[in-house]
């Protein structure tokens, strides 16, 4: 059986159509699965009373979702400076703050960023910037992956002088895991339900200190007219002892 000229481009257009959407899906899967991949790694030092907790996007696209769920005031984001690179995330503990970071932590992190990427893994010296994540700014016109600041001034920078330290990366690799979809936005949302109870707490502490302090000074004021009251109702002045008594022996004589 032979087929027409129009029947064979038919066929093959078919085919090509078919081609495209297996890529199309087959791309979609891969997509789908970098972007609900997360690297996490434990910064572990024996003269700090607690390990620190460092993320990593598989890609670009993961990226997007840990900027959006990054934690305010704790998070800080890393990226080698002018160059491509993974974005690495650091999280702080609660009360400490992007100035306080340990000198071995954010060498940890500045490695761990040179490390993941292919042009910084090749230099000796290399810049890396780091900053609140708050500070990162995202716009619709961005492409995926990019960002810019919101301020240049919270932008701190630290270099690496003298090429990788694989000492630093393997100590890291040791700890890494891979997680497929981590629930981002609940971790997120359980954290600032946390600090909202915590910060209503102290609020409320600080209230109840405050009327007891009040009700003390109301208490000491109110102690202080009664006294006055009672001493002045028991003041004689001379006038009425002069008046009272004759002489200041007979005054005198009345008080013994």
């Amino acid at each position: 059986m032979q087929l027409t000229n129009i029947q064979l481009l038919e066929y093959e257009s078919s085919l090509s159509l078919s081609l495209s959407i297996f890529l199309t899906f087959a791309f979609c899967l891969t997509t789908t699965k970098q972007q609900n991949m997360v690297l996490y790694y434990q910064s572990k030092h024996a003269d700090l009373p607690k390990p620190y907790l460092i993320y990593v996007g598989k890609d670009k696209f993961e990226n997007e979702d840990l900027i959006r769920w990054s934690w305010p005031e704790q998070d800080v984001w890393f990226h080698v400076d002018d160059l491509s690179s993974a974005h690495v995330y650091l999280r702080l503990h609660d009360g400490e703050t992007i100035d306080s970071i340990p000198e071995k932590v954010l060498l940890d992190c500045a490695q761990l960023v040179k490390y993941n990427s292919i042009e910084g893994n090749k230099r000796e010296k290399v810049d890396v910037v780091y900053t609140p994540c708050e500070n990162l700014l995202k716009k619709k016109s961005f492409e995926v992956g990019q960002v810019a600041y919101k301020d240049e001034k919270l932008v701190l920078k630290t270099r690496i002088r003298d090429g990788r330290n694989n000492d630093i990366v393997n100590r890291l690799n040791k700890t890494k895991k891979e997680v497929e979809k981590p629930d981002l936005e609940g971790e997120k949302l359980k954290r600032d339900l946390r600090i909202k109870k915590e910060k209503q707490k102290f609020y409320e502490q600080q209230e109840k200190e405050r009327r007891e302090k009040e009700e003390e000074i109301k208490a000491d004021l109110l102690a202080r007219d009664y006294g006055r009251l009672d001493i002045d109702e028991k003041k004689v002045t001379n006038k009425e002892l002069s008046q009272k008594y004759e002489s200041y022996e007979e005054a005198e004589e009345d008080f013994m």
